[in-house]
């Protein structure tokens, strides 16, 4: 995968809220990963959160994804 395609869809203080989102995009067929996965989880809250990054081209569908579980 070209990390030049890839672009930050969210970032995230909990690498748990991170893994939730990276489930659900994979269920749907979109390509995600995690940046940073394991420094976040080193670093106090904020200084290097985790990102999720997906396809520019799958940015949309992902968004739409993420919308229709969103609990806020």
């Amino acid at each position: 995968m070209n990390e030049r395609n890839l672009i930050v869809l969210r970032e995230y203080d909990s690498i748990n809220d991170a893994e939730w989102d990276k489930s659900l995009l994979d269920g749907a067929g979109i390509y995600a990963m995690i940046r940073n996965e394991l420094m976040s989880a080193v670093y106090p809250t904020g200084v290097m959160p985790a990102q999720l990054v997906v396809r520019a081209e799958d940015r949309a569908h992902a968004e739409e994804v993420l919308n229709a579980y969103a609990t806020e």
